[in-house]
């Protein structure tokens, strides 16, 4: 069973307008185009929000619904650098991530990096690591599949973390109202209701043929989703070029013996994983972060392809007497292996994911949140 996590930036382009000008924390902002001419709302703040104004609204009308809302222009290769550092964090957990937006992504959890087994655990950390690194807040959906997962996400905005688990899955999506639906919009939740159709449990009343007759194809969507089947993979935009593990240590390392002792651990996972996918590297690559979350990496290629614990350890602690370890205090040390000799096998094509049978109905295994 997978473990998905969608994580959602709030008011994204807002929130960093008044992250980098604290005069505007807790004003209604309006990132967009100037009210006086033609132009249209991109973001608002939560504190916009309250007043009406939406994404796409023209400025002008936004304008008349909050006098006193504060126009700002945007700056988005602003927003695509902090966007970078959130996807940052997103793959030091994990390299199946699929960006939706600058400011959206579905991450697969469920071998993650980390080696945690709580679902929950990991969008807990992966929205820490966001606000410690951004001051950015996110709220993150977790369930067994996009589709709940997505949902999820909006459950408790903003700064929310929301888990849908196997056992509470159906009882939620009989009991949601169909414009909650991801993928039902507002012209087909007005038929919808004009069916008498309000909730998923009304939904669930009609046969796949039913639904396709009134709502086209996409009626087979429909059909999974209000039963909680969503088979599509999460696709990373990016192939994987590494095998790595990485540590957050709870107190900062301060002695170069216990760091020593922490890779030594940490190599023997990556030495396991690689032994695992059949894999050797010629690059290792040693990451530390200080106690002011300042990054650095150093890396040395070999001449021979390895994958064994010994070389790995080896290396990692040469590379670093190359940096301040031991001197500054260290909070994250991370080992990978890179020019493998693996092809990226993460994805399956899309025949073969429309091959696979539906959910039998059968007990769930074990989501662990």
């Amino acid at each position: 069973m997978r473990k998905i996590i969608h994580i959602d930036m709030d008011a994204f382009f807002a929130s960093v307008e008044q992250h980098d000008a604290p005069e505007l924390k807790g004003k209604p902002v309006v990132v967009g185009g100037s009210p006086s001419g033609r132009g249209v709302v991109a973001a608002a703040s939560y504190e916009a929000r309250k007043f009406g104004i939406h994404s796409a609204m023209p400025a002008y009308r936004a304008i008349r619904l909050c006098p006193g809302a504060i126009f700002v222009k945007p700056r988005f290769e602003r927003y695509k650098e902090v966007s970078e550092q959130i996807r940052e964090v997103f793959y030091e957990f994990t390299d199946l991530v699929e960006p939706l937006s600058l400011d959206e992504a579905y991450l697969d959890i469920t071998e993650n990096k980390k080696d945690i087994k709580s679902a929950r655990k990991v969008a807990t950390l992966i929205k820490q690591e966001i606000k410690a690194r951004t001051g950015l807040t996110a709220s993150a959906g977790v369930a067994i599949n996009k589709f709940l997962a997505k949902i999820a996400s909006d459950l408790d905005k903003p700064d929310g973390l929301a888990v849908i688990t196997p056992d509470k899955m159906i009882g939620f999506l009989e009991e949601l109202p169909v414009g909650k639906f991801h993928g039902i919009g507002k012209a087909t939740e007005a038929k919808m209701h004009s069916m008498q159709l309000f909730t998923g449990a009304d939904l669930k009343k009609l046969s796949e043929t039913d639904l396709i007759r009134h709502f086209g194809k996409v009626g087979y969507f429909y059909y999974n989703i209000v039963r909680g089947i969503d088979e599509r993979r999460v696709k990373p935009n990016r192939i994987r070029k590494s095998v790595g593990a990485e540590n957050t240590f709870s107190d900062d390392l301060e002695t170069l013996p216990e760091m020593h002792d922490k890779l030594r651990t940490i190599a023997a996972k990556v030495s396991g994983r690689m032994e695992r996918a059949e894999a050797l590297g010629r690059t290792i690559t040693l990451k530390v972060r200080y106690e002011n979350f300042e990054s650095v990496t150093r890396s040395q290629s070999l001449d021979q392809m390895v994958s064994d614990e010994e070389t790995l350890y080896g290396v990692a602690t040469r590379l670093m007497e190359q940096t301040e370890a031991g001197i500054r205090p260290v909070r994250l040390l991370g080992i990978s292996v890179s020019n493998l000799n693996l092809q990226d096998d993460d994805e399956e094509d899309d025949d073969k994911q429309r091959e696979r049978p539906k959910s039998s109905g059968r007990q769930l295994e074990l989501f662990e949140v």
